[in-house]
């Protein structure tokens, strides 16, 4: 592995672990067992590392999300799927990760910004009109409004203000808005489906 590769896997596991705040240059360098003029060759400040580990992570979650889009059988599946993900992903992350990141590092958060307005906003609009054209989702609903509510729905759960994380679990607060969400928009076929595939999950 690349050196630069290892600075950024370590730091974004500290930062996973820690959240962003709280984990400075000297942190990364003692788990790296290597000196900040190491580290400085590669990257000029904490900023720097931050930044490039919210660019690669926004190309990796979009590239999963466009496996998932093609693997699943239907709309209802395919949001299954993604709560799976989500799941995976959220267990490993610090509650006030997002946070620290909106706050404390404005480049790296605008990443994720332009990524929720010109990929995720379309993504679940995508999903939307093809649960609807399944008949698993209303025809009544308004796309645009239900689609930028979900996309806000998991950013509000990162809020700190709203979920305080010594109060609520990250995993569950996000569960609980998508399994809200998808109820919400489906048709008695889809809450059929979804029922469905509950009950194969309670058998697992």
């Amino acid at each position: 592995m690349e050196t630069d590769e290892r600075i950024l896997n370590t730091a974004k596991d500290l930062f996973w672990k820690y959240g962003i705040k709280s984990i400075t240059m000297d942190d990364i360098c003692k788990e790296l067992g290597m000196s900040k003029k190491t580290i400085y060759q590669y990257f000029t400040d904490k900023d720097s590392v931050v930044n490039k580990i919210a660019k690669d992570e926004v190309a990796l979650r979009q590239k999963q999300c466009d496996i998932i889009c093609g693997q699943s059988k239907n709309a209802i599946h395919e949001i299954l799927l993604m709560m799976k993900q989500m799941s995976e992903m959220f267990s490993r992350m610090h509650a006030k990760l997002f946070y620290d990141l909106q706050k404390y590092h404005p480049e790296a958060w605008q990443y994720f910004i332009e990524y929720k307005e010109n990929y995720i906003l379309s993504t679940i609009e995508k999903n939307l009109k093809r649960g609807i054209q399944e008949g698993l989702y209303r025809e009544s609903l308004n796309i645009k409004i239900m689609a930028r509510l979900r996309a806000y729905q998991v950013e509000m759960a990162f809020n700190p203000t709203i979920f305080p994380p010594e109060k609520f679990s990250l995993i569950d607060v996000q569960m609980q808005m998508i399994e809200h969400f998808l109820h919400g928009v489906a048709t008695v076929k889809g809450l059929k489906m979804i029922a469905k595939y509950q009950e194969k999950k309670d058998k697992k």
